[in-house]
């Protein structure tokens, strides 16, 4: 199935005794089943599990666990594959708010009740190799390989209200994507894409415009029917290592 390391040891980190690995179901393969809940580990774009949790997640719980690094080392590889060139630290810090990112691809599935997401913090090194074909791409430098060094935090999100407290405390009302940019200390695009997602899952109203831009205020989640969302327990940091 030519799986990555990332994907390998995050399956072993997250595992637990009596959970069984890679178990087909239907035209699937799943990557843990602990009880009646489908465990899937996703390194790459959610794009590319959309069509998988469209079919799963009616009629079985299902968590989505996707690792966002906190702390990253790019370590340069010679020609073959093998020998490390160099190793450095990359400037810049993942943080739980970078799953909004990815989450452009479904924001409504956190509405149902089958569906949760866990973001885990890592440090991780990613693995690049020069490829004189791909010079157009970071000078030639492409990734081939991202490897766990440690878990570092975990958040569980079961319900849109969950992610919403991922807002800053200290916005403005009403407020703009510059302002909340601003207030996460991140570039606007991704406060543009967190602020498209709380918007599809009604947790955010725009009221007007400040310019060109638009104005929001948060809004109390309802669920599918109507009803407020039940309070979940969507949070959680632990430690722990791994190679």
């Amino acid at each position: 199935m030519s799986e990555k390391p990332l994907h390998a040891a995050l399956k072993e980190w997250y595992a637990q005794p009596g959970d069984r690995l890679e178990m087909p179901l239907d035209a699937y393969v799943i990557d843990i089943v602990r009880g009646d809940l489908l465990i899937e580990i996703q390194t790459r774009s959610f794009a590319a599990i959309r069509p998988k949790l469209a079919e799963l997640v009616p009629g079985h719980p299902l968590r989505l666990v996707y690792p966002i690094a906190r702390e990253k080392w790019i370590v340069k590889l010679d020609g073959d594959g093998q020998t490390r060139l160099s190793r450095r630290k990359s400037p810049k810090r993942g943080g739980y708010e970078h799953l909004f990112s990815e989450l452009v691809s479904f924001p409504g599935l956190l509405a149902h009740p089958d569906f949760t997401l866990e973001v885990l913090l890592t440090q991780e090194e990613e693995l690049r190799r020069y490829d004189s074909r791909r010079a157009w791409r970071r000078r030639g430098w492409v990734t081939v390989e991202r490897h766990l060094l440690r878990v570092v935090g975990r958040k569980l999100f079961q319900t849109p209200d969950d992610v919403a407290r991922l807002l800053p405390a200290a916005l403005p009302e009403p407020f703009t994507t510059a302002d909340l940019a601003a207030a996460l200390k991140r570039p606007r695009r991704l406060a543009q894409q967190m602020a498209y997602c709380l918007r599809q899952m009604g947790l955010l109203q725009p009221v007007g415009k400040e310019g060109n831009a638009l104005l929001y205020v948060q809004t109390a989640g309802r669920g599918v029917n109507g009803e407020p969302y039940p309070e979940g327990s969507s949070t959680s940091e632990t430690q722990g290592a791994t190679t």
